[in-house]
Protein backbone atom coordinates (compact mmCIF):
# COMPACT_ATOMS: atom_id res chain seq x y z
CA UNK A 1 0.00 0.00 0.00
CA UNK A 2 1.30 3.29 -0.81
CA UNK A 3 1.76 5.97 1.83
CA UNK A 4 -0.81 8.71 1.79
CA UNK A 5 1.54 11.02 1.57
CA UNK A 6 5.70 11.86 0.67
CA UNK A 7 7.84 14.10 0.35
CA UNK A 8 11.07 13.60 -1.55
CA UNK A 9 13.71 16.57 -1.09
CA UNK A 10 11.62 19.09 -1.59
CA UNK A 11 12.96 22.98 -1.48
CA UNK A 12 10.95 25.81 -1.71
CA UNK A 13 12.95 29.58 -1.37
CA UNK A 14 10.63 32.69 -1.65
CA UNK A 15 12.86 35.43 -2.60
CA UNK A 16 16.76 35.61 -0.79
CA UNK A 17 15.02 33.10 2.08
CA UNK A 18 14.89 29.35 2.16
CA UNK A 19 11.57 28.21 3.61
CA UNK A 20 12.17 24.50 2.95
CA UNK A 21 15.31 23.17 1.88
CA UNK A 22 15.81 19.03 0.88
CA UNK A 23 12.89 18.23 3.25
CA UNK A 24 11.74 14.45 2.94
CA UNK A 25 9.36 12.51 4.90
CA UNK A 26 5.98 10.01 4.63
CA UNK A 27 2.80 9.71 6.13
CA UNK A 28 1.18 6.29 6.25
CA UNK A 29 -2.08 5.44 6.32
CA UNK A 30 -3.36 4.73 9.94
CA UNK A 31 -1.59 7.23 11.69
CA UNK A 32 -1.11 10.91 12.79
CA UNK A 33 2.42 12.53 12.23
CA UNK A 34 3.09 15.44 13.96
CA UNK A 35 4.96 18.34 12.00
CA UNK A 36 6.92 20.67 14.32
CA UNK A 37 8.90 23.46 14.36
CA UNK A 38 9.10 27.04 15.82
CA UNK A 39 7.82 29.46 13.85
CA UNK A 40 9.23 30.43 10.50
CA UNK A 41 10.61 26.86 10.60
CA UNK A 42 8.30 26.45 7.05
CA UNK A 43 5.98 24.16 8.18
CA UNK A 44 2.80 25.59 6.72
CA UNK A 45 4.94 26.21 3.60
CA UNK A 46 5.40 22.25 4.00
CA UNK A 47 1.31 21.98 4.26
CA UNK A 48 0.89 24.20 1.43
CA UNK A 49 3.27 22.32 -1.31
CA UNK A 50 1.33 19.42 -0.08
CA UNK A 51 -1.95 20.51 -1.40
CA UNK A 52 -0.11 21.60 -4.49
CA UNK A 53 -1.20 25.61 -3.22
CA UNK A 54 2.38 26.47 -3.93
CA UNK A 55 4.88 24.52 -6.12
CA UNK A 56 8.10 22.92 -4.77
CA UNK A 57 11.14 24.41 -6.68
CA UNK A 58 12.89 21.21 -6.55
CA UNK A 59 11.98 17.62 -5.19
CA UNK A 60 8.69 16.07 -5.70
CA UNK A 61 5.60 14.90 -3.91
CA UNK A 62 3.34 12.30 -4.09
CA UNK A 63 -0.42 12.19 -2.46
CA UNK A 64 -1.55 8.11 -2.72
CA UNK A 65 1.40 7.33 -4.40
CA UNK A 66 1.14 9.78 -7.23
CA UNK A 67 1.14 13.26 -8.50
CA UNK A 68 -1.35 15.06 -7.27
CA UNK A 69 -4.63 15.44 -9.07
CA UNK A 70 -8.18 16.48 -8.98
CA UNK A 71 -9.77 13.16 -8.64
CA UNK A 72 -7.05 13.54 -5.37
CA UNK A 73 -8.38 17.00 -3.75
CA UNK A 74 -11.93 15.20 -2.71
CA UNK A 75 -10.03 12.47 -0.40
CA UNK A 76 -8.05 15.61 1.19
CA UNK A 77 -8.80 17.96 3.92
CA UNK A 78 -7.51 21.20 5.24
CA UNK A 79 -7.62 23.41 8.12
CA UNK A 80 -5.31 26.38 8.11
CA UNK A 81 -3.70 28.03 11.24
CA UNK A 82 -5.62 31.13 10.09
CA UNK A 83 -9.21 32.07 8.95
CA UNK A 84 -10.12 30.25 6.10
CA UNK A 85 -13.90 30.67 5.83
CA UNK A 86 -16.14 32.89 4.54
CA UNK A 87 -16.67 35.97 6.78
CA UNK A 88 -20.33 36.79 5.68
CA UNK A 89 -22.05 33.75 5.28
CA UNK A 90 -24.01 32.07 7.71
CA UNK A 91 -22.26 29.16 9.64
CA UNK A 92 -24.44 26.39 8.16
CA UNK A 93 -24.79 27.85 4.79
CA UNK A 94 -20.92 28.18 4.69
CA UNK A 95 -20.08 24.87 5.85
CA UNK A 96 -23.44 22.93 3.30
CA UNK A 97 -21.37 25.01 0.57
CA UNK A 98 -17.89 24.16 1.40
CA UNK A 99 -19.21 20.65 1.53
CA UNK A 100 -20.54 20.41 -1.78
CA UNK A 101 -17.35 21.81 -3.26
CA UNK A 102 -15.64 18.36 -2.33
CA UNK A 103 -18.54 16.39 -4.33
CA UNK A 104 -21.14 16.05 -1.92
CA UNK A 105 -24.58 16.69 -2.51
CA UNK A 106 -26.83 19.45 -0.94
CA UNK A 107 -28.39 17.22 1.04
CA UNK A 108 -25.75 15.50 2.44
CA UNK A 109 -23.99 18.02 2.71
CA UNK A 110 -26.29 19.41 5.40
CA UNK A 111 -27.38 16.31 6.93
CA UNK A 112 -23.17 16.03 7.64
CA UNK A 113 -23.53 19.41 8.65
CA UNK A 114 -26.07 19.12 10.78
CA UNK A 115 -24.86 16.20 12.57
CA UNK A 116 -21.11 18.12 13.25
CA UNK A 117 -22.93 21.31 14.36
CA UNK A 118 -24.94 19.07 16.93
CA UNK A 119 -21.91 16.93 18.11
CA UNK A 120 -19.56 20.22 18.58
CA UNK A 121 -22.62 22.01 20.13
CA UNK A 122 -22.77 24.69 17.27
CA UNK A 123 -26.03 24.07 16.25
CA UNK A 124 -28.23 26.53 17.90
CA UNK A 125 -25.36 29.30 16.05
CA UNK A 126 -26.08 27.73 12.99
CA UNK A 127 -27.89 31.48 11.41
CA UNK A 128 -25.10 32.96 12.89
CA UNK A 129 -22.37 34.66 10.21
CA UNK A 130 -18.89 33.68 10.68
CA UNK A 131 -17.73 36.95 11.70
CA UNK A 132 -20.21 36.77 14.62
CA UNK A 133 -18.40 33.80 16.41
CA UNK A 134 -15.81 33.67 19.38
CA UNK A 135 -12.57 32.61 18.00
CA UNK A 136 -13.01 28.87 19.36
CA UNK A 137 -16.70 28.28 17.79
CA UNK A 138 -14.69 29.84 14.41
CA UNK A 139 -12.09 26.96 14.97
CA UNK A 140 -14.81 23.77 15.81
CA UNK A 141 -15.84 25.37 12.50
CA UNK A 142 -12.89 25.22 10.39
CA UNK A 143 -12.97 21.21 11.50
CA UNK A 144 -16.18 20.64 9.89
CA UNK A 145 -15.37 22.38 7.09
CA UNK A 146 -12.02 20.14 7.12
CA UNK A 147 -13.37 16.82 7.76
CA UNK A 148 -16.61 17.12 6.72
CA UNK A 149 -16.00 14.95 3.52
CA UNK A 150 -14.14 12.26 5.47
CA UNK A 151 -11.30 12.83 3.44
CA UNK A 152 -7.94 9.71 3.71
CA UNK A 153 -5.31 12.48 4.49
CA UNK A 154 -6.31 15.55 6.94
CA UNK A 155 -4.27 18.38 7.30
CA UNK A 156 -4.68 20.33 10.03
CA UNK A 157 -2.43 23.21 11.34
CA UNK A 158 -2.65 24.58 14.93
CA UNK A 159 -6.17 22.48 15.70
CA UNK A 160 -6.34 23.03 19.39
CA UNK A 161 -5.89 27.03 19.12
CA UNK A 162 -8.47 28.70 21.47
CA UNK A 163 -10.60 25.67 22.48
CA UNK A 164 -11.35 24.72 25.89
CA UNK A 165 -10.28 21.15 27.39
CA UNK A 166 -13.98 20.23 26.55
CA UNK A 167 -14.05 20.88 22.78
CA UNK A 168 -10.21 20.21 22.55
CA UNK A 169 -11.25 16.18 24.24
CA UNK A 170 -13.79 16.17 20.62
CA UNK A 171 -11.40 16.91 18.20
CA UNK A 172 -8.72 14.67 19.96
CA UNK A 173 -11.66 12.19 19.15
CA UNK A 174 -11.95 13.32 15.88
CA UNK A 175 -8.32 12.45 14.65
CA UNK A 176 -8.33 9.37 16.59
CA UNK A 177 -11.49 8.31 14.63
CA UNK A 178 -9.78 9.04 11.44
CA UNK A 179 -6.40 6.98 12.55
CA UNK A 180 -8.94 3.72 13.63
CA UNK A 181 -10.29 3.91 10.21
CA UNK A 182 -6.89 3.98 8.20
CA UNK A 183 -6.79 7.26 7.18
CA UNK A 184 -3.84 9.59 7.75
CA UNK A 185 -3.28 12.42 10.11
CA UNK A 186 -0.51 15.21 9.47
CA UNK A 187 -0.51 17.69 12.45
CA UNK A 188 1.07 21.02 13.15
CA UNK A 189 0.91 21.89 16.51
CA UNK A 190 3.30 24.12 19.23
CA UNK A 191 1.25 22.10 22.11
CA UNK A 192 3.74 19.28 22.57
CA UNK A 193 1.67 17.85 25.38
CA UNK A 194 -1.04 16.82 22.26
CA UNK A 195 1.35 16.23 20.14
CA UNK A 196 2.84 13.26 22.92
CA UNK A 197 -0.78 12.08 23.24
CA UNK A 198 -1.18 11.82 19.99
CA UNK A 199 1.06 11.46 17.55
CA UNK A 200 2.50 8.04 16.52
CA UNK A 201 5.17 10.05 14.56
CA UNK A 202 6.99 13.23 14.24
CA UNK A 203 9.15 15.41 11.51
CA UNK A 204 10.62 18.39 12.90
CA UNK A 205 11.73 21.19 11.15
CA UNK A 206 14.10 24.20 11.53
CA UNK A 207 15.27 26.51 9.35
CA UNK A 208 13.39 24.89 6.67
CA UNK A 209 15.70 21.82 6.95
CA UNK A 210 14.56 18.15 8.72
CA UNK A 211 16.37 17.96 12.33
CA UNK A 212 14.32 15.24 13.90
CA UNK A 213 11.75 12.28 12.73
CA UNK A 214 10.75 9.14 13.67
CA UNK A 215 8.12 7.27 16.28
CA UNK A 216 7.53 10.07 19.60
CA UNK A 217 9.47 7.06 21.91
CA UNK A 218 12.38 6.58 19.85
CA UNK A 219 12.59 10.34 19.42
CA UNK A 220 12.39 10.89 23.07
CA UNK A 221 14.94 7.77 23.73
CA UNK A 222 17.47 9.89 21.56
CA UNK A 223 17.72 12.62 24.15
CA UNK A 224 17.05 10.57 27.62
CA UNK A 225 19.76 11.28 30.02
CA UNK A 226 20.65 8.42 32.54
CA UNK A 227 18.04 8.42 35.08
CA UNK A 228 14.89 6.41 35.90
CA UNK A 229 11.46 6.85 37.31
CA UNK A 230 10.54 3.99 39.97
CA UNK A 231 7.79 4.05 42.51
CA UNK A 232 7.77 1.31 45.63
CA UNK A 233 8.25 0.74 49.41
CA UNK A 234 11.45 2.01 51.05
CA UNK A 235 13.86 4.63 50.67
CA UNK A 236 15.52 4.66 47.39
CA UNK A 237 18.20 6.12 48.75
CA UNK A 238 22.56 5.66 48.70
CA UNK A 239 22.59 2.90 46.04
CA UNK A 240 26.11 1.89 43.86
CA UNK A 241 25.77 3.71 40.08
CA UNK A 242 23.57 6.71 41.57
CA UNK A 243 24.88 10.11 41.93
CA UNK A 244 21.66 12.32 42.66
CA UNK A 245 18.33 11.32 44.31
CA UNK A 246 15.14 12.85 43.80
CA UNK A 247 12.06 12.62 45.53
CA UNK A 248 8.85 13.56 44.00
CA UNK A 249 4.68 12.94 44.65
CA UNK A 250 4.69 10.59 41.95
CA UNK A 251 7.90 8.53 42.97
CA UNK A 252 11.71 8.60 42.81
CA UNK A 253 13.99 10.24 39.91
CA UNK A 254 17.61 8.49 40.25
CA UNK A 255 20.39 9.95 38.19
CA UNK A 256 22.84 7.42 37.34
CA UNK A 257 26.66 7.82 36.54
CA UNK A 258 26.82 7.05 33.03
CA UNK A 259 28.71 3.68 34.14
CA UNK A 260 25.49 2.10 35.25
CA UNK A 261 22.89 0.72 33.69
CA UNK A 262 19.49 0.65 34.87
CA UNK A 263 19.46 -2.86 34.54
CA UNK A 264 22.17 -2.71 37.21
CA UNK A 265 20.16 -0.33 39.09
CA UNK A 266 17.47 -2.40 39.65
CA UNK A 267 19.68 -5.44 40.61
CA UNK A 268 20.89 -3.63 43.40
CA UNK A 269 18.05 -2.87 44.41
CA UNK A 270 16.48 -6.94 44.11
CA UNK A 271 19.56 -7.19 46.62
CA UNK A 272 18.05 -4.75 49.22
CA UNK A 273 15.05 -6.05 51.57
CA UNK A 274 14.15 -3.30 52.38
CA UNK A 275 13.36 -2.35 49.18
CA UNK A 276 10.20 -3.39 46.66
CA UNK A 277 9.62 -1.64 43.65
CA UNK A 278 6.14 -1.20 41.81
CA UNK A 279 7.47 0.66 38.64
CA UNK A 280 10.34 1.26 37.06
CA UNK A 281 11.39 3.07 33.80
CA UNK A 282 13.72 5.26 32.03
CA UNK A 283 13.67 8.45 32.53
CA UNK A 284 12.45 9.86 28.92
CA UNK A 285 12.60 13.95 28.31
CA UNK A 286 8.83 15.62 27.49
CA UNK A 287 9.03 16.84 23.54
CA UNK A 288 8.87 20.48 24.93
CA UNK A 289 12.61 19.57 26.38
CA UNK A 290 13.33 18.02 23.06
CA UNK A 291 11.97 20.92 20.92
CA UNK A 292 14.01 23.43 23.27
CA UNK A 293 16.89 21.72 23.31
CA UNK A 294 16.95 21.26 19.48
CA UNK A 295 15.53 24.70 18.21
CA UNK A 296 16.14 26.47 21.98
CA UNK A 297 17.90 30.40 21.72
CA UNK A 298 21.60 29.31 20.45
CA UNK A 299 20.92 26.25 19.08
CA UNK A 300 21.18 26.18 15.02
CA UNK A 301 19.07 23.20 14.83
CA UNK A 302 21.49 20.83 13.07
CA UNK A 303 20.15 18.33 10.61
CA UNK A 304 20.14 14.53 11.64
CA UNK A 305 23.17 13.29 12.35
CA UNK A 306 24.73 17.03 13.40
CA UNK A 307 24.48 18.16 16.76
CA UNK A 308 21.29 17.99 17.46
CA UNK A 309 21.26 14.77 18.63
CA UNK A 310 24.85 15.00 20.60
Amino acid sequence: MPSNLTLTSVSKTFGKKAAVVDLSFQVEPGEIVGLLGPNGAGKTTTLRMALDLIKPDTGHIEIFGSRLSEHHKDRLGYMPEHAGLYADMRLRECLVYLGTLKSLSSREAGRRVDLELKRLGLYDDRKKKLSQLSAGMYQKAQIIAATLHDPDLLMVDEPFANLDPINAQIIKETLRGFRARGKSVIMSSHQMHLVEELCDRIVMIHQGRRVLYGPVRDIKLQFAEPAVWLSGRGVFTNLPGVVRTEQHPEGWKLHLDGASTSADLLRAIALRPDLSVERFEVALPSLDEVFIRVAGPGNGGSPEGGSAHA
